[in-house]
């Protein structure tokens, strides 16, 4: 058996990679650059953010219909394109209404991620597989923050902040090579065999349902089924922690432990390692209980998904310990996200288990905008939040808060979503 789909999973993961390397620029130039030279509160960083995070919302519930029409192959690359161009234009901007502007652009072009990393994972992998595709991929958004603390304050020392967003967003052209000349659907690809092409259809009810995945759905009869909706509270309530810990935690290091510019690399650098890990943990462990313990798909992730939720908890206890050390905050943070990232990976997964093939970007995207919607919530609390503390002299306090509503809010996912599935039940459009 040929095994090129693990190089279709690569390019998804150098995608993944290159898509959170572009978003987290900004937050590492913020600081020491940008408010210094446009004066910005915290609160305009946050209407930054928000700009960022509703035109990501609308882009998910755009591009998932979109791609699911026009293939992964050609939504894929236009997304690429637009957000590229996107994370270039930031290096041209004069004024906080520009970053407002360029933002926006980032966040709708971005928005064609996932969905169509999810749509792949769903053509080339047998349901047993597609945790850990998915959670290899989803590591790209992990290196992508890892390498962004070691590349971006160095070419901002060197040249300026405003090429350190002109060179990161002109790497995505160079994927765009790549996956034009290597992807195609698994049944006509020149380097799948007959073997490979057998595992990858190996699923009977997905092959039962072959003929029904060509017909064309109405994307608002999604909307009928509590598959749908569970996907969407999970996401709402699981994804803006992410964005907190990726738009804030280069601030929370300045302001917990005065680190600046490259000081900021290893600490950074760290905790999206240890992310990097639980997203290959997350997939790899739901594979184990499906293949080893012979326990349904379905069951597995959400077993999965509890064990991960668990990983979050810890963080109340990062400032406290922090004080003794700092690298014992930064390795329970590490922790926290390695918990969202094995979280990330199965819940994304249940998807491709519930929905036939032509429906999961367009699910993908629903649920991909109400966690943009809980982006921008948290967003605004955290700017209201240390705005207010910062003027009493205890931000920390600020940070706390946050650093509990990020502990309990996958229990609290896990918990609706088993009140909304507490049964597996494979969705027929």
């Amino acid at each position: 058996m040929t095994q090129y789909r693990w190089s279709i999973v690569a390019l998804l993961f150098f995608a993944t990679t290159i898509n959170y390397l572009d978003r987290q620029v900004i937050s590492l130039l913020k600081e020491d650059y940008l408010d210094k030279q446009f004066g910005w509160t915290e609160q305009d960083y946050a209407n930054i953010v928000i700009a960022f995070q509703i035109a990501y919302a609308i882009g998910l519930l755009l591009a998932g219909g979109i791609i699911d029409r026009v293939g992964t192959k050609i939504g894929y690359a236009a997304s690429i394109v637009l957000w590229s161009i996107a994370a270039i234009l930031h290096g041209f901007v004069g004024n906080t209404a520009g970053f407002i502007a360029v933002r926006g652009f980032l966040g709708v072009s971005e928005a064609g991620n996932f969905p169509a990393a999810i749509k792949t994972v769903a053509e080339w992998f047998p349901k047993k597989e597609r945790a850990l595709a998915t959670g290899i991929f989803n590591t790209g958004s992990n290196i992508g923050a890892v390498f962004a603390p070691l590349m971006v304050p160095v070419i901002a020392v060197m040249f300026s902040w405003e090429m350190a967003f002109i060179l990161t967003g002109a790497v995505g052209f160079v994927w765009l090579f790549f996956w034009w000349a290597m992807y195609r659907k698994p049944e006509t690809h020149p380097k799948v065999n007959a073997a490979e092409l057998a595992h990858i259809n190996s699923d009977e009810a997905e092959v039962a349902n072959a003929q029904s995945d060509e017909k064309p759905f109405r994307w608002f009869r999604l909307l009928r089924f509590r598959q749908t909706w569970a996907f969407v509270i999970g996401k709402l309530l699981t994804d803006p922690i992410w964005w907190f810990y990726l738009f804030w935690l280069p601030s929370f290091l300045k302001n917990e432990y005065g680190l600046t510019k490259t000081q900021l690399s290893l600490p950074l650098a760290t905790v999206y390692l240890l992310a990097a890990i639980g997203s290959v943990m997350g997939g790899w462990l739901s594979g184990y209980f499906i293949e080893r313990k012979g326990i349904a798909p379905f069951y597995a992730r959400r077993r999965t998904l509890l064990i991960f939720a668990f990983f979050a908890l810890p963080v109340l206890f990062s400032q406290a310990l922090g004080s003794l050390n700092m690298w014992l905050a930064i390795f329970i943070i590490g922790i926290a996200t390695a918990g969202h990232q094995g979280f990330s990976a199965n819940i994304f997964t249940t998807v491709s288990d519930m929905f036939p093939k032509k429906a999961v970007a367009s699910v993908t995207g629903i649920g991909g905008m109400a966690g943009a919607i809980g982006g921008i919530l948290i967003a605004s609390l955290a700017g209201l939040l240390f705005d207010h503390y910062k003027a009493l002299g205890s931000i920390q306090t600020g940070y706390y808060i946050m650093f509990v509503v990020c502990s309990l809010a996958y229990l609290m996912a896990w918990l609706i979503m088993r009140a909304l599935t507490p049964r597996f039940e494979r969705i027929e459009i």
